[in-house]
């Protein structure tokens, strides 16, 4: 049998003077194979196809293959996971299973024994096996399991569950369905989890690339032990029901920290609660890594390389803007800059910063914690939010006493901040003279890379929409969604941020002064270069990032 390395050498994918510094021991082979892939010269999909070749069995890639879901329901997903391999098809009595490692013996032993069903095996690259694991190998069936126990347990209250000692029981089915939906909520990529309440079951929702689907609908007996498990997870009073209440918990997701953001609502059926899953990868972010144009990113740049000056960030609630400033900070924080936060809450921990969280209760409001923070000898201030005359006069003083002051403010576009801020009967001189620039954004679901389809653009169509082109020149390539396995077919996987970046400059700060309408403001700034959200994903949707459709769904 030909080894490994002879196979990829008579492909031409490894050098044939690799030869000399193999031994015929198989680890030494290993190794130096494992070596070229790491330098890049052979990649994983090339090696797992060789390894396949080698043991005379198929290879197959799994991002196209029509995997059958029945198959996969005849193997459990814990012993899949365990072994590293997935069941793709079945016929008859014979069940074909893909594996990264066909040599072991151990899993097949395992599959034949739960299955009683004849295995015939076909060779997968380890990383497009984990990514089709995730894909078909979901919590579902395991929660509607789960729903179904505790159903029929029929406890005289579910309460009890949740104040007993049971419910700190990793094993309780409770526990174990709570940690379910997290779970496969972080693994769909979800943003948000919803827990609603309804006359007479308990819906789930997750918030995945800014629209929410639902996933799953439990019996009304398990509300209250559900709602009260999260709520002893996230240090919130389990006996109070009557008023929304806040907390924060933190899971561990395939060996990474995951912390999340807990909010209790009281309906008519019951307590709604909402927990925004926080991705702290957001707060090593690096700017380039935000999908700003090129002349953004200039005009971005020039604001927050300033000593002083403020930097706000526009938009509704989920669009954006708390990634943008961390970005910002984690690009300006260095050990020679004193860099404090005032937050409500705090939702990305980050090292070398000073954060604060707001505390209403003990006095600790954003105006009083701004005025403390300005004597802390601070260099860049973020301020989670401006949301009164107060805040809002301490961050334009500090900004003006050389301190570089980053916070978020709710408006439609970037001109609306100026008149937002004098509605807010701050001077119009103050306001002109502090702000620097104001970023106002969105965010556009990202086309699926693996199934966007290119078209050339009609022109009545994007007339129809609002886009007017010069006829005489070239229609340009758009792209639109169609849905594969890998976006779940809904065409999208992702998203992006588009982006209206308003500098502040002596035309429009005379406008300030003058009290000008934010039409006004919007037309001066135009002339001067501003791209407004619909120019920016325009450019965005002819670089084939996103879809016309998309953009006009989150732009006005």
């Amino acid at each position: 049998m030909s080894s490994l390395a002879e196979i990829l050498i008579i492909r031409g994918l490894m050098p044939i003077e690799s030869l000399d510094d193999l031994t015929g021991d198989p680890t030494t082979e290993e190794l130096a194979i494992v070596g070229l892939v790491d330098r890049g010269v052979l990649s994983d999909a090339q090696v797992a196809s060789a390894r396949a070749a080698q043991a005379g069995l198929p290879f197959v890639e799994l991002l196209d293959f029509p995997i059958d879901r029945t198959a996969i329901t005849l193997v459990p997903a814990l012993l899949c996971r365990r072994h590293d391999l997935l069941p793709i098809t079945v016929n008859g009595e014979t069940l074909t299973v893909a594996m990264a490692d066909p040599g072991d013996v151990f899993a097949l032993d395992d599959i034949r024994a739960a299955t009683r069903m004849h295995i015939a095996v076909v060779v997968a690259e380890r990383q497009d096996l984990r990514n089709a694991m995730n894909r078909f190998l979901r919590a579902d069936g395991e929660l509607d399991q789960l729903t179904t126990a505790i159903e029929e347990e029929s406890r005289p209250s579910a309460d009890v569950v949740a104040t007993g000692t049971e419910a700190l029981e990793d094993d309780a089915p409770i526990v174990r369905f709570v940690n379910l939906l997290i779970s496969q909520a972080i693994q769909d990529r979800a943003s948000d989890i919803h827990i609603e309440p309804a006359e007479h079951d308990m819906r789930v929702r997750y918030r995945i690339d800014g629209v929410l689907h639902e996933m799953q609908q439990a019996p009304k007996q398990i509300q209250n032990g559900v709602i009260s498990r999260l709520k002893i997870m996230s240090d919130i009073d389990i006996s109070e029901r009557r008023k929304p209440q806040d907390g924060r918990l933190s899971v561990v997701h395939a060996g990474r920290k995951v912390d999340l953001r807990v909010a209790t609502l009281p309906t008519v059926w019951g307590e709604k609660v909402v927990m925004r899953i926080l991705d702290n990868s957001s707060s090593s972010m690096q700017l380039s890594d935000l999908g700003l144009l090129e002349r953004n990113a200039a005009a971005y740049k020039k604001s927050y390389t300033k000593p002083y000056g403020m930097i706000l960030v526009t938009g509704p609630t989920g669009s954006g803007k708390s990634t943008t400033l961390y970005t910002t900070l984690n690009t300006v924080a260095r050990p020679e800059i004193n860099v404090i936060t005032v937050e409500d809450p705090v939702e990305y921990r980050m090292a070398g910063i000073n954060q604060v969280q707001v505390n209403v209760k003990a006095g600790l409001t954003f105006a009083s914690a701004l005025r403390s923070i300005l004597r802390s000898d601070p260099d860049v201030v973020l301020l989670g939010e401006i949301r009164d005359h107060e805040t809002a006069q301490i961050a334009i003083e500090a900004s003006l006493t050389g301190h570089l002051v980053l916070s978020t403010l709710h408006t439609n576009d970037a001109p609306s901040a100026i008149t937002r801020l004098t509605e807010m009967e701050i001077e119009p001189f103050l306001v002109g003279s502090a702000l620097d620039s104001v970023v106002a954004q969105r965010l556009a679901r990202r086309l699926c890379d693996r199934c966007k389809e290119p078209y050339v653009a009609e022109l009545n169509d994007l007339a129809a929409v609002g886009f007017r082109l010069n006829p005489d020149f070239p229609m340009p390539t758009l792209h639109r969604a169609i849905g594969c396995s890998v976006c779940s077919n809904t065409g999208y996987r992702g998203r992006i941020a588009i982006h209206e970046i308003m500098t502040v400059t002596e035309d429009i700060e005379r406008l300030a002064v003058a009290r000008a309408s934010s039409a006004e403001i919007k037309n001066v700034a135009m002339r001067e270069g501003m791209l407004t959200l619909r120019q920016d994903g325009w450019a965005k949707a002819q670089m084939g990032l996103t879809s016309i459709e998309e953009i006009l769904r989150v732009v006005a």
